[in-house]
């Protein structure tokens, strides 16, 4: 495998690929807000893009924008001196500005931003207060109402720096995180993975000068730092602003599996396998040849990837488990098993998910191996669930096989899981 090219064509494949749509939107709602608080149609003054798509280190698919609107700093007064909850009122003046623009779309306050919901994307404003210092103040309506503050700003200069001290490292590095994220259905946020990226690059200089050439020893090093996390630290202080950022889920065991398998693909370099090991750990937009994919043991030309139905943006997290079942046998759990005996009914079932209500779920079955190629039973075909929730199949052949799980939200993919199902041959 040419690492230099292959990992170029990776970051590549990563870019936000609806920026146009992304930027007219971000114009117009900052415009609506303008005319509303400033007597401007400005579509740029005043607003500021913040989240992973201001730091640059947003990836295809991203669904979950941010951005600050700047009020004038007289209304201030005008709303923390109202009776009530100011703060919500605030919030609710956001929100009917903009809908004078989007009249048809969903628009909702949500504690301390206003959601602007489009087909496969949302866009959370931020009403704020600039301060001297360059922090914001800015409402939230929860608990009667109050003020908070916060740090974009430093935040996104901290990245830069780093960014142009580590001659792009840092946002490639923090790209790359995010399609590890997507593949594995690893709940963490966007400001902890370039919190992470930010330390590790900190710590370790030698990778400062590191090129295409040398990324997978990169990405390598990086889980080898991310798997030695203490476990028990609940947050982290994001580079610039210092604030605290929590962990949303755990992360070390999928980290140490990713660590696992770079390991194994740089041992197998020169291997034709290495791209379906990288694949694992990033998910199908790592550059796979076509002669070479086409001439893999389990390749389907009909196989489909979520990635390729809807966006893929890991929020929320999800377990699915299985019972097996047999007449004249006790019912089974897989996850227990070693090994799973033919002639089994199979009942996959999410275990539990932290998604609310409501969301649609689709499921991948997978069979590898000779005998699938025998009986031309690799599948791969995505499969929608159509409101049970459970998927039911049968142990008929041995070999390697696995089943996918997804969770569809407002069009977007936001947790994922994976069970193996090793079925034995005798």
């Amino acid at each position: 495998m040419n690492i230099s090219q292959t990992f170029q064509d990776f970051l590549e494949n990563l870019k936000v690929d609806n920026a146009d749509s992304i930027s007219y939107k971000y114009k117009r709602i900052t415009k609506a807000l303008n005319r509303k608080f400033r007597d401007s149609h400005s579509e740029t003054n005043y607003s500021l893009q913040v989240g992973s798509y201001g730091r640059h280190t947003a990836i295809k698919g991203i669904s979950d924008l941010d951005m600050i609107y700047e009020l004038p700093a007289d209304l201030y007064q005008t709303y923390n001196s109202r009776s009530g909850n100011g703060q919500s009122a605030l919030l609710q003046d956001v929100k009917n500005a903009i809908k004078e623009t989007y009249s048809n779309t969903d628009i909702r306050g949500d504690g301390q931003v206003v959601v602007v919901s489009f087909s496969n994307y949302q866009v959370e404003v931020c009403p704020a207060f600039l301060q001297s210092d360059n922090s914001y103040k800015y409402p939230d309506s929860n608990n009667g109402g109050s003020w908070k503050i916060t740090k974009p700003r430093q935040e996104i200069e901290a990245v830069r720096n780093m960014n142009i001290a580590t001659n792009g490292n840092m946002r490639r590095l923090a790209k790359m995180c995010r399609a590890w994220k997507n593949k594995n259905g690893v709940k963490i946020g966007g400001l902890l993975i370039d919190t992470f990226c930010y330390n590790f690059l900190k710590e370790n200089e030698s990778h400062w000068e590191t090129t295409y050439s040398n990324y997978h020893i990169l990405v390598r090093d990086f889980f080898e730092y991310l798997k030695d996390l203490s476990k028990d630290q609940k947050y982290w202080h994001a580079p610039g602003s210092n604030q605290k950022v929590y962990k949303k889920g755990n992360f070390s065991a999928k980290a140490k599996k990713a660590y696992n398998k770079v390991c194994e693909a740089i041992e197998k370099n020169e291997n034709k396998t290495v791209y379906a090991i990288w694949r694992k750990v990033f998910g199908v937009q790592f550059p796979y040849p076509r002669e070479v994919l086409e001439c893999a043991q389990n390749y389907a030309a009909n196989e489909e990837f979520i990635e390729n139905v809807v966006p893929v943006d890991i929020r929320f997290s999800l377990t699915i488990e299985c019972i097996a079942t047999q007449k004249g046998f006790r019912d089974e759990i897989l996850s227990l098993l070693p090994i799973l005996k033919k002639n089994k009914k199979l009942k996959f079932f999410i275990r539990n998910t932290d998604v609310p209500e409501p969301y649609d779920v689709k499921w991948k079955v997978k069979n590898k191996g000779e005998i699938a190629k025998a009986k031309d039973m690799f599948r791969g075909q995505i499969m929608d669930d159509f409101g049970n929730r459970i998927r039911k199949e049968n142990s008929n052949f041995g070999g390697e096989h696995y089943v996918e799980c997804y969770v569809i939200k407002d069009n977007v993919c936001v947790a994922r899981d994976r069970i193996d199902v090793p079925i034995s041959r005798g």
